[in-house]
């Protein structure tokens, strides 16, 4: 039976798909930033989304939205420390670590948080050591080295295969284990938007040869929606797009949806599960 182990818990991958809820601590990110930089008002959101069905609530520091600037890691570490610890006694949902810093990442494991969600595409900041030596599950995440590097179609395709392989290779030597292992293609992230459509169109042909592991998707309201439909509509209005790439990757092998629409995202995903399970 595959799974994802991350501290204590267990994920079987093949009972139903999980939602990963978005929690912004942030001014700047695209779609909410600036909503939950107050500690209480970061609380009430994850204990919203967990009411609404999320799985996970995935904290996240510093934006990555294009053009956003970089702030250190003890800024970033002040911004998610309270709300991990108002979370820690609250929630009952377990919490991920949305951060590229190892610094932050073995300070939120330390104060509840199980999941170590690596934004940064590097195989050498650390961080797969951090999981190995903490007990919390790693998302591996392709970014990319910059702008569209990746292109588009089958270019794509091994490009983000190749970083996966390097990737399960180096946390093998490293002593982390398959199963506490959490592949993201990285929607939006080093791929043009051909190329964010192709990862996710075949999906289970970026995924074939693999060792089987977790697999996240993540394009809410992203700007992938935006090319399909057109670049003036605004983020917060992008939700049916969302659920069509989020649907189509669940059928393709997608284990994981982060999203900033929890209800309708579970809503989605229980009947793109019940049309799976007929293949």
């Amino acid at each position: 039976m595959p799974v994802f182990r991350f501290g204590e818990h267990v994920f079987n991958l093949e009972e139903r798909t999980r939602i990963m809820g978005i929690l912004n601590v942030t001014p700047d990110s695209f779609s909410d930033g600036g909503r939950y930089l107050n500690p209480d008002a970061a609380a009430a959101h994850a204990l919203d989304m967990q009411r609404r069905g999320a799985d996970i609530i995935d904290v996240g520091g510093q934006s990555t939205r294009p053009g956003s600037a970089r702030i250190g890691w003890q800024e970033e570490w002040e911004r998610v420390k309270p709300v991990l610890e108002i979370l820690k006694t609250k929630l009952r949902i377990p919490v991920s670590i949305d951060t590229f810093y190892p610094q932050v990442a073995v300070r939120a494991v330390e104060a509840g948080a199980s999941i170590i969600n690596d934004v940064s595409g590097s195989l050498e900041n650390g961080m797969i050591e951090v999981a190995a030596r903490t007990g919390a599950g790693l998302v591996i995440m392709h970014s990319g080295g910059g702008a569209d590097d990746a292109g588009s179609g089958a270019d794509v395709i091994e490009t983000v295969r190749s970083f996966f392989a390097a990737a399960l290779d180096k946390a093998s030597r490293c002593g982390l284990s398959k199963e506490r292992i959490c592949l993201d293609p990285g929607i939006g992230f080093g791929k043009d938007r051909a190329g964010d459509l192709t990862l996710v169109a075949k999906l289970s042909k970026l995924l074939s040869g693999l060792p089987r592991t977790a697999v996240l998707v993540g394009a809410s309201r992203k700007r992938v929606v935006a090319a399909c439909c057109g670049e003036d509509i605004p983020v917060t209005e992008r939700l049916a797009g969302t659920i069509a790439i989020h649907t189509i990757a669940v059928w393709n092998g997608a284990h994981i949806l982060r999203v900033h629409d929890v209800a309708e995202g579970v809503q989605a995903a229980r009947v793109a599960d019940a049309l799976r399970a007929l293949k």
